[in-house]
């Protein structure tokens, strides 16, 4: 079951599972606290076990919150937007034709028609970050997959306020965030690897960090980067 507990001004997540340790976690980019713990131990003995680290939790929401947004988009001319890591400047075309993103040089090209307002832009580019992430995650899916000895079932992409991905393990589904089409190449590999070994070890414990680096070397230098590139302004905030 889940519930939540207070800790002083912060609220923690907590998920009972069949687990022999507690799990504390503290996720970007706001600092959300989630606590997993064995489904033996009673909701007193978390909170004191949460209490206790109350101080590097508030260490970890610092730095997190700390990280730098984006400024919030309009959708015009010269404005710098990223795909993979690389800035481009925003071009917008005016035609009585259907819409088109395209990379054309140094350039995001954005073709609508007459008179479309910002939310319609901001729907057209989401939608096309949204399949960057897919047909990438869609190669790097089938390259772990013989290297992990695992299946995935279905991947979904979309906007997610609190995660760039989760895993769901009885199912073998992966959801991904458009976010990630943003960043550079090697973060969302890191993030695909990530849920992908969830579904050998569901859980954040020796085992998942023992096969992430068997698997995967240096993916804490590459959650770090992810971790220190600017965020969405309107997304990320909460």
């Amino acid at each position: 079951m889940g519930t939540q507990i207070q800790l002083g001004a912060c609220t923690a997540d907590v998920s009972f599972k069949s687990i022999k340790n507690v799990h504390l976690s503290v996720h970007p980019p706001a600092g959300r606290v989630s606590i997993s713990a064995p489904a033996r131990m009673s909701l007193d003995t978390v909170r004191v076990f949460a209490l206790s680290k109350l101080p590097w939790i508030k260490q970890q929401q610092n730095r997190l919150r700390a990280q730098e947004r984006e400024p919030p988009r309009e959708y015009i001319d010269r404005e710098s937007h990223y795909v993979w890591g690389r800035r481009y400047l925003m071009e917008v075309s005016e035609h009585e034709q259907p819409p088109v993103v395209a990379l054309r040089h140094k350039k995001l090209v954005l073709q609508v028609r007459p008179g479309t307002d910002e939310a319609r832009r901001r729907e057209l580019l989401d939608g096309w970050y949204r399949e960057r992430v897919r047909a990438a995650a869609s190669e790097l899916i089938a390259r772990w997959e013989p290297v992990l000895g695992v299946k995935v079932g279905r991947v979904f992409v979309q906007r997610m306020k609190t995660r760039w991905g989760s895993c769901s393990p009885a199912r073998g589904n992966i959801r991904l965030n458009t976010e990630l089409a943003k960043k550079p190449r090697p973060c969302l590999e890191y993030i695909i690897v990530h849920e992908m070994v969830h579904l050998l070890e569901p859980t954040h414990n020796a085992r998942f960090v023992a096969l992430m680096d068997r698997f995967m070397p240096h993916w804490q230098a590459r959650r770090e980067a992810l971790n220190r590139l600017p965020v969405r302004h309107e997304t990320w905030s909460h």
